[in-house]
């Protein structure tokens, strides 16, 4: 049997990343109630980890529903240069994703995360993606994806296109 490549293929997956990311913000909120109700914070480093996971996963999510046809997730640099969290194309322009994720503000907005440093560390590896691509893309770019829970407003997420420059 043949996998379907039209149009509608490509309406049912929007559907359905649409689906995905509805049930994971839904998941989210419950989970940020129970947290809220207990009292609980995000107590060791493995929380801390786990919970950057599940702002990697919303943000795949949140980037496929607008559009983005993802090709890679941590994908690690084999000279040690660094992690790219997510890889996917906007229509003709490649993607180089990073996503930051805070249970608060207090320490500033996520995105704020992404130092200098940091960023060379992306574009170094992601220099390493395109050298292993055979078809070399004319347009890449690196964006963030801000992932926040402020206890007003709730889960907020926030895509920075073109956030920096590589």
């Amino acid at each position: 049997m043949q996998k379907p490549t039209g149009p509608e293929t490509r309406l049912d997956m929007g559907w359905f990343a649409q689906l995905m990311y509805r049930a994971l913000v839904w998941k989210e909120r419950q989970r940020a109630k129970h947290e809220r109700g207990s009292g609980e914070r995000l107590k060791s480093k493995l929380e801390h980890l786990k919970f950057g996971e599940r702002g990697e996963t919303l943000a795949y999510w949140f980037l496929r529903q607008a559009g983005y046809r993802m090709v890679a997730r941590n994908r690690r640099a084999r000279s040690g240069a660094g992690e790219l969290d997510l890889v996917g194309w906007d229509g003709a322009v490649l993607s180089f994703v990073e996503v930051k994720t805070r249970s608060t503000l207090a320490a500033g907005a996520p995105e704020a995360a992404v130092s200098r440093s940091k960023q060379r560390k992306i574009v170094k590896a992601a220099q390493e993606y395109l050298r292993r691509l055979k078809r070399q893309p004319i347009n890449y770019r690196f964006d963030i994806v801000s992932v926040a829970w402020e206890r007003e407003a709730g889960l907020q997420v926030r895509l920075i296109k073109d956030a920096y420059k590589g």
